[in-house]
């Protein structure tokens, strides 16, 4: 199996600490703690002024925005320091990203791998969606990209892929 089967699934954990915090993460507490996330994976380290810039954000902002996540008790920070992510930060973290990643995965290939806007618009509906979706979508993606003759058939129903 491709990797999207690899990343169907988070920990139970992530799973029941994302819904016990859904009530009080909005979509912009999301993109938040997601970014967080992401960055720390890639750079290993992660600090407001730099989480300003790449949310495209004032860091008025970024602090309203750490206090609240720290309140939720997701994420760790001293002014001007680096943030650090909770246990329950973590994994409600790399859930976030697995989500984001398979709608935005999903949109490119419903495109035929095309479509610049493809990552404002998952980033647009992903905040909607149930787990229970997003692993449909996973497995759907997975389908698709394994069963090329079936894809390039239905991209053909569409004129800018013929």
């Amino acid at each position: 199996m491709g990797k999207e089967a690899e990343q169907e699934f988070y920990t139970v954990r992530g799973y029941q600490l994302l819904e016990q915090h859904r009530a009080h993460l909005t979509p912009s507490l999301e993109d938040y703690l997601e970014m967080i996330c992401r960055r720390i994976q890639e750079d290993g380290s992660v600090k407001a002024v730099a989480l300003a810039e790449w949310l495209n954000v004032q860091p008025p902002s970024v602090s309203r925005m750490l206090r609240r996540l720290a309140q939720l008790q997701l994420v760790e920070y001293q002014k001007y320091g680096v943030i650090t992510m909770t246990e329950q930060g973590r994994e409600i973290g790399k859930y976030l990203l697995w989500r984001h990643d398979t709608v935005h995965r999903f949109l490119r290939l419903l495109r035929g791998g095309h479509g610049q806007d493809s990552l404002e618009e998952a980033e647009l509906v992903e905040h909607g969606f149930s787990r229970e979706t997003v692993g449909y979508l996973s497995k759907l993606t997975w389908f698709l990209k394994e069963h090329e003759e079936e894809y390039a058939a239905f991209l053909k129903m569409f004129p800018e892929n013929k």
